[in-house]
């Protein structure tokens, strides 16, 4: 008789299962965004999110919910209900490396099912239009011989921002304070006005600006040049050997959203990301189109989890 009831239960869940992903969905699929509006991930939530409306055929709400350093927002998924309808859209440094960064958080990337990456991107050095410098070389100048040194920008403690900038410092033999903010779009607006000097982030957050000149990019923290920053040199190019920086961006659900549901979800991600359109949007951004999906992008977590651990356990690093 238990055995029968075991049995029973597991066929009406893999029923329950199927029939929730038939009608899936059936409303409005929320994707959270972590941070302010303006910011890399912001950019990359809305351009998936244009595209998946249609894969749905329902609407889809982008919900930025900053603060924490992204903490306030991964949470907020982590507790959701996990039907499909409540989707985070991550950046790498809030969801690898706030487990090593932070003690207390309510939160863990278990509380998480993995659906698709859909961008990576190298870090720009980008700095104030304001500043009378032409290239890197003339901006470490610059920061040496000034007596308070540089004041850096990134989007919250602990964040792959802040780390950028410590990475900065030591390696140029720059002294720099760090002033931390709750996401790329109000960094912008300070660092334009020269209200901060400088803000190593993913392009997305900074090209228009640095096409239109009221910010210069001084470097590209990647291995090569990108197409749509062709007169940005590499940071080894500019200077600076060595010093790479790169943030992915990804779609998780919360744990436990039935696999069908995140079978169909990534495959409309994997067509979205996989579309010439959005290559070309992304590589507009200065960065690049990269699909993972649900097992491969699991395995990469786990991987960039336990790298951040190391670089957090070997610098010492602190976010409270």
């Amino acid at each position: 008789m238990i055995r029968r009831n075991v049995l029973l239960g597991i066929a009406m869940s893999t029923v329950l299962s199927g029939a929730n992903a038939e009608t899936y969905p059936s409303k409005p699929v929320t994707l959270v965004v972590p941070s302010a509006p303006a910011g890399s991930t912001d950019i990359v939530a809305r351009l998936i999110g244009e595209q998946l409306q249609t894969a749905l055929g329902q609407a889809v709400v982008i919900d930025n919910k900053p603060g924490g350093s992204g903490n306030i927002g991964t949470e907020f998924v982590a507790r959701a209900p996990a039907d499909g309808h409540t989707l985070l859209v991550q950046y790498s440094g809030y969801h690898v490396g706030n487990p090593a960064l932070f003690s207390q958080i309510r939160w863990k990337t278990s509380d998480f099912a993995p659906i698709a990456l859909v961008m990576r991107a190298p870090h720009v050095v980008a700095v104030s239009g304001t500043l009378p410098v032409t290239n890197l070389k003339e901006f470490i100048a610059y920061g040496q011989k000034n007596s308070k040194g540089l004041f850096y920008a990134s989007s919250g403690n602990g964040s792959i921002q802040h780390i950028a900038g410590e990475m900065f410092g030591k390696q140029a033999k720059v002294p720099l304070t760090h002033v931390p903010y709750k996401g790329a779009g109000p960094v912008i607006t300070d660092l334009i006005s020269g209200q901060v000097d400088m803000f190593i982030t993913t392009p997305p957050s900074v090209i228009s600006h640095v096409q239109s000149g009221k910010l210069k990019a001084l470097a590209y923290a990647g291995p090569k040049r990108h197409p749509s920053l062709p007169n940005v040199p590499t940071a080894a190019e500019a200077g600076l050997p060595g010093y790479e920086v790169e943030s992915w961006f990804a779609v998780f659900a919360p744990a436990k959203t039935p696999p069908a549901i995140t079978a169909r979800l990534a495959a409309a991600i994997k067509t979205i990301v996989e579309s010439d359109t959005y290559k070309k949007k992304i590589e507009d951004q200065g960065a690049f189109a990269t699909y993972m999906g649900p097992t491969e992008l699991g395995k990469f977590v786990e991987q960039e989890t336990a790298a951040w651990a190391k670089v957090v356990r070997e610098g010492n690093i602190k976010a409270e």
